[in-house]
């Protein structure tokens, strides 16, 4: 039972830790924050935008989630429920990361 949940709890790092990636590297290229609702004009830029958003979910929503306890004085549960939210999305993207990353490398 207990290797379970560490498993768990792994997969979910590895999936925060690549939304923390993908929307830094966002950040990095566009020098704004990922949100969203990002503007795109053609159909590559919409799967590009649908893919950072599904990737870095749980970075945007932990980033908002933060930012709006701090300036806007959201109640602690507001955040409580953010951070259940962006966790357990974590776990589902960690999971499709960890997979994709253990079919590359049995590829070689």
């Amino acid at each position: 039972m207990l290797s379970e949940l560490f498993v768990a709890f792994y997969i979910g790092c590895a999936g925060f830790v690549a939304a923390g990636v993908i929307g830094s590297f966002y950040q990095l290229l566009t020098d704004q924050p990922p949100r969203f609702n990002i503007a795109v004009e053609s159909f590559l830029g919409t799967i590009a935008a649908l893919g950072l958003c599904l990737i870095a979910g749980p970075f945007i929503i932990m980033r908002n989630a933060i930012r709006g306890r701090r300036i806007e004085g959201r109640p602690i549960g507001w955040l409580v429920a953010s951070s259940t939210i962006a966790g357990m999305w974590s776990l589902v993207s960690g999971l499709f990361v960890t997979h994709f990353a253990l079919s590359l490398v049995a590829t070689f």
